[in-house]
């Protein structure tokens, strides 16, 4: 084994192959600067790689096959071969039910090696849940799946330096978010990103906004009752009984116009638009999707395949070398906070 046992190891999975996941991570781990950092592990094929570096005109050559976790090599892009087929024609995989096929092992072998102990990390490319989802797959996404394989219970994070934002429901219809959220979905998901923002971000004491569901916050009952009768019983419950700094349920609308969120450590939000839209609008290409209360870490960055623009060599990787970092700072961070409990004990 060829590498820093200090250094630690980041695993990739290729994401759709017709997007801009290989290209932005050719365009990161490429930098033989940023190899200082980590030794990457893209499970894929050379092959691949080959193919995304000869139509992005990218010069790396430092590349290396290797056949298992023993052969990684320091300093390197190391492949781990994933597939069976030999000389597959990359450029001839359309989008299909048959083009998800590839995605999904790529994602299988990395989460199994992750569960492992195999890698560190895992750093996602983006994916088409169209094409993922079919009998071999039957997760909606990432985090479903992850929360399958891994111990814990997954929670949605998007993160970034100025804020960070947990979801109560993740990828559902608009019409089923209130039959969906519940008193005790509220609590755990508040207990969860509690629990993360200690460990994973070094916050002793966290202080959580909770937002509420319905336009201004159900204007005391005039518009909904989910405010009343779900989520602020479920903040009563922790900040009377268990006291978490835990507040709310917050309007929405202004709760982020008058920049409300950054005198919180975390904001959880009920549903996916409610906390995606404004995260997005104050960090695209910075933000990062991290899945908080599992057993390993993963990470994502904060954009989707991006067909308009895949396979041009103009993708922005600003959000994916964000989705490393993050992901080898939560690493230390757990690793520090474990190291800290051991010594009180």
């Amino acid at each position: 084994m060829n590498y820093s046992k200090n250094k630690i190891i980041v695993g990739f999975s290729t994401g759709d192959l017709n997007g801009i996941g290989m290209e932005i991570f050719l365009k990161v781990c490429g930098n033989k600067r940023m190899l200082d950092f980590f030794t990457p592990i893209l499970f894929g094929s050379y092959e691949l790689c080959f193919f995304y570096k000869k139509i992005l005109n990218i010069d790396i050559n430092h590349i290396t096959e290797i056949k298992n976790f023993k052969e990684i090599v320091d300093r390197k892009i190391n492949v781990l071969n994933v597939w069976e087929e030999n000389n597959i024609r990359f450029d001839l995989i359309n989008l299909n039910k048959n083009s998800g096929k590839y995605p999904i092992l790529s994602l299988k072998k990395a989460s199994y090696a992750l569960k492992k102990g195999e890698i560190d990390v895992l750093v996602t490319a983006p994916v088409n849940k169209k094409w993922m989802n079919d009998k071999h797959f039957s997760f909606f996404g990432h985090t479903e799946y992850l929360q399958k394989i891994l111990d814990g219970e997954a929670l949605m994070m998007m993160i970034h330096d100025s804020i960070k934002i947990a979801l109560v429901t993740n990828h559902i219809p608009l019409k089923n978010v209130t039959h969906e959220i519940n008193k005790k979905k509220i609590i755990k998901s508040i207990k969860i990103l509690h629990k993360s923002l200690i460990v994973d971000f070094s916050i002793e004491k966290p202080k959580i906004a909770v937002l509420g569901c319905n336009p201004h916050s159900s204007d005391c009952g005039l518009i909904g009752d989910e405010e009343k009768k779900k989520i602020k019983p479920a903040i009563d419950c922790l900040f009377k009984e268990k006291g978490l700094l835990v507040f709310g349920p917050y309007p929405p609308d202004s709760f982020f116009g008058n920049q409300n969120y950054r005198n919180f450590d975390a904001t959880l939000a009920m549903y996916h638009d409610q906390g995606l839209i404004p995260f997005k609008t104050l960090t695209f290409n910075e933000g990062v999707n991290f899945t908080a209360g599992l057993s390993r870490i993963r990470t994502s960055p904060d954009h989707g395949v991006a067909y308009d623009i895949a396979k041009k060599g103009i993708a922005n990787e600003n959000s994916f070398e964000e989705a490393i970092f993050h992901a080898i700072k939560i690493f230390k961070n757990r690793k520090e906070y474990m190291n800290i409990i051991t010594d009180n004990h």
